[in-house]
C-alpha cells in the first residue's frame, strides 16, 4: 500500500528537523531518516499498529519512533500520514478530510 504524507505532517517533520538541528544537524537528519523509514512500514502492515487511544477510531493508527508518534489513517488504497508529534505533546483534533 502506498504511503502519502499530508501537508500538515510534512510541516511537522520540518519543524522537528529545525528544532533538533539547533543543537545538531547530524542528529536532525538521522531522526528524520528514522521517522520516514518507520512511516514506510505503515504501508506494509497498516493494521498491525495500535489504534490511537485519543481518537478511538479503527482507521487511525500509530507507530512509535521514540520519542515521536507517527499518526496515520488507513484508507482503502493508501495510508495517509496525518502527523508526527512528540510523545509528550497533546494530540490535535483529528482532521476530517
Amino acid at each position: 500500500m502506498k504511503v502519502f504524507w499530508t501537508e500538515a505532517a510534512l510541516r511537522h517533520l520540518a519543524q522537528i528537523h529545525d528544532y533538533i538541528a539547533q543543537d545538531s544537524l547530524r542528529y536532525a537528519v538521522a531522526m528524520i531518516d528514522r521517522i520516514t523509514r518507520r512511516s514506510q512500514q505503515c504501508g506494509t502492515f497498516p493494521m498491525m499498529a495500535g489504534k490511537v487511544p485519543e481518537y478511538d477510531r479503527d482507521d487511525v493508527r500509530e507507530v512509535l519512533e521514540y520519542p515521536y508518534r507517527i499518526i496515520y489513517r488507513v484508507l482503502p488504497e493508501r495510508v495517509d500520514i496525518l502527523t508526527v508529534i512528540h510523545g509528550a505533546r497533546r494530540l490535535p483534533d483529528i482532521p476530517t478530510a
